[in-house]
């Protein structure tokens, strides 16, 4: 085979990285495993069992329920299907703010629910009025995002959570790609600041696992029931996950990461990026680029669709926002070095644009 992995050195838009060394070699040693066959692999159902608990130190629960999925996709359909089959109404409903990601689209697509999407406000956050003029006794679940993938921002996840008890619906708290940097941060945004039933929170992300390496947390046991379907020609004998088989490389780097990281090495980490962030925010606003000021290791500006263009010709691995920002993530793979070569380019090929081209004639 010819082709390579993709390299990362120019990659900024990807909420991916490389994975840390103890965890590449984890998924090495565990790729034949099956933690969807729990009787038949019980090592890796152990480590899944060690995974889910490192994961509710992070997210501040004592006793977690969850396990190793493929990513926040799964996770946060799981927890859509878990406020839908515990609805007693036939019509539920599920809101959330514009700025959740598009996997919930997929959740209320394939589950049947009404998907109710309310504006943001001026900060990129869940509008609490709009949320609140919203839900209805048939409201099965509120969501909220802790680091949204187009600004890094993070809802005010305990006023949701009083707007969901008091129409008695759900709470689940997407933290897909924030949950590795907000324990670092003064935001309130986890189990123990909030009425959160479900959580996704991925250590392929920022967590520095191998892909794939998502999570899904419930406050209890019992969340799970509603999800369980018989599986008789297996040693087990009910099975709450979405998919059957599932990667056992995932889950073994998973705890590797997390047992060499946390919580240490994760908060240099998003040190490191945050900094990186503030670096590259003042480099783009200092030649004129209007910002948006980061919140997480996220930085969103309006540079031109051309020279955005020119930028991805150059090789750069970057993406725009639903409003044609660039939007780069600083993600542990991301050196200054690479910010200050990125900017090096912007620079050359501004300069390169504003060169008038001079005429035949």
């Amino acid at each position: 085979m010819q082709i390579e992995p993709q390299a990362f050195d120019r990659v900024l838009s990807s909420m991916c990285t490389e994975p840390h060394p103890v965890a590449r070699e984890a998924a090495e040693r565990f790729l034949a495993t099956n933690p969807g066959d729990p009787g038949t692999y019980p090592s890796v159902t152990a480590l899944e069992d060690e995974a889910v608990s490192m994961l509710g130190d992070i997210a501040g629960l004592e006793d977690p329920s969850g396990y190793i999925a493929s990513g926040g996709t799964e996770a946060n359909i799981q927890a859509v299907r878990i406020a839908r089959n515990r609805a007693e109404t036939r019509t539920p409903n599920v809101v959330m703010p514009e700025s959740a990601h598009f996997s919930f689209q997929k959740a209320a697509d394939v589950l049947g629910v009404d998907l109710r999407i309310v504006p943001t406000d001026d900060s990129f956050r869940a509008d609490l009025e709009a949320v609140r003029s919203c839900v209805d006794e048939e409201t099965a679940m509120v969501i909220g995002v802790a680091g949204t993938t187009e600004y890094g921002r993070v809802d005010p996840i305990p006023e949701l959570g009083e707007i969901a008890e008091a129409v008695d619906a759900m709470l689940h708290v997407d933290a897909a790609w924030g949950g590795f940097v907000l324990p670092f941060t003064d935001f309130e945004w986890h189990f123990d600041h909030a009425p959160v039933d479900t959580m996704a929170i991925d250590p392929h992300k920022m967590g520095q696992a191998a892909v794939p390496a998502g999570g899904l947390l419930a406050r209890s046991d019992d969340l799970f029931d509603e999800l369980a379907v018989d599986t008789p020609y297996l040693e087990s004998t009910s099975q709450a996950t979405l998919t059957g088989t599932r990667s056992g490389a995932g889950v073994a780097s998973a705890v590797a990461a997390m047992a060499e990281l946390w919580p240490e090495g994760y908060e240099r980490q998003y040190v490191r990026s945050r900094n990186n962030a503030e670096w590259l925010a003042d480099a783009l606003e200092k030649r004129g680029y209007e910002v948006v000021d980061p919140t997480l290791p996220l930085v969103a500006a309006d540079v031109p669709k051309s020279t955005f263009d020119a930028l991805r010709a150059e090789g750069w691995r970057i993406s725009r926002t639903g409003t044609g920002e660039l939007r780069i993530v600083c993600m542990p793979h991301v050196t200054r070095e690479m910010l200050a070569s990125f900017i090096g380019d912007l620079d050359r090929l501004e300069v390169r644009a504003s060169v008038p081209v001079m005429s035949d004639d």
